[in-house]
């Protein structure tokens, strides 16, 4: 089977497995659990499938990857949401280990600004409700900063398909962590988990493609 056609295949499973998910968390399953960590593993098993070069880049997405689902697993308790906060912070962190490794440190002051703004006044008002968990969001945030800064200027230092879903893919998380703090330090929204999960899933997935794009050296 052609690379192309796997990813397809693969693409639709991870879709059908996180509608499924999403529908379990609107109802209140107990199999939500499980349909939740079903599809993280099938978004970091896309990755696996890749063949060719980049097989640091490759190792390094998969623990990412990992790491996310580490994450996934523990925010399922809300007794947890600290640990699950560190296991997205280190994911985040080999996110950006990976995309600097591909064309080096992007310095691009006028996105890493922008971010920045962003991501102070998100943090200003969040701020007072933040209670103890002050100094654990701030480095969060900045370290989530860090991650959309050097998926985006990798995009517009060489714009290829590949770089583009990176770029994609770390703007949805950025939007998704955002609705989490909103939705537990503000105010919880309708619909919520449906607006978290599906933007969240087309982040790790679209970053997961860039993945077997790159790895398999199907961007040229």
């Amino acid at each position: 089977m052609k690379d192309s056609k796997i990813r397809i295949l693969w693409n639709t499973l991870i879709i059908l497995s996180a509608c499924i998910s999403i529908a379990l968390d609107f109802f209140n399953s107990p199999y939500y659990g499980l349909g939740k960590s079903l599809t993280t593993i099938l978004v970091i098993l896309l990755p696996v499938l890749a063949r060719g070069k980049h097989r640091v880049f490759k190792r390094i997405l998969m623990v990412a990857l990992c790491f996310c689902l580490l994450g996934d697993i523990l925010l399922l308790n809300p007794n947890y949401f600290v640990y699950g906060l560190a296991a997205f912070l280190v994911a985040h962190l080999l996110f950006v280990k990976g995309f600097v490794g591909l064309i080096g440190w992007q310095k691009n002051p006028t996105v890493a600004l922008t971010l920045l703004v962003i991501g102070i006044a998100l943090y200003s008002w969040l701020y007072p409700d933040l209670g103890g968990l002050v100094w654990p969001v701030a480095l969060y945030v900045l370290v989530i900063l860090c991650m959309a800064w050097q998926g985006i200027a990798l995009y517009l230092k060489e714009k290829t398909k590949a770089h583009g879903l990176i770029a994609l893919g770390v703007l949805f998380f950025l939007f998704s962590d955002s609705m989490i703090a909103v939705s537990k330090f503000k105010n919880p929204f309708e619909l919520s988990g449906l607006v978290v999960l599906s933007t969240y899933w087309l982040a790790i997935a679209l970053i997961a493609n860039a993945g077997y794009l790159i790895i398999g050296a199907g961007d040229k």
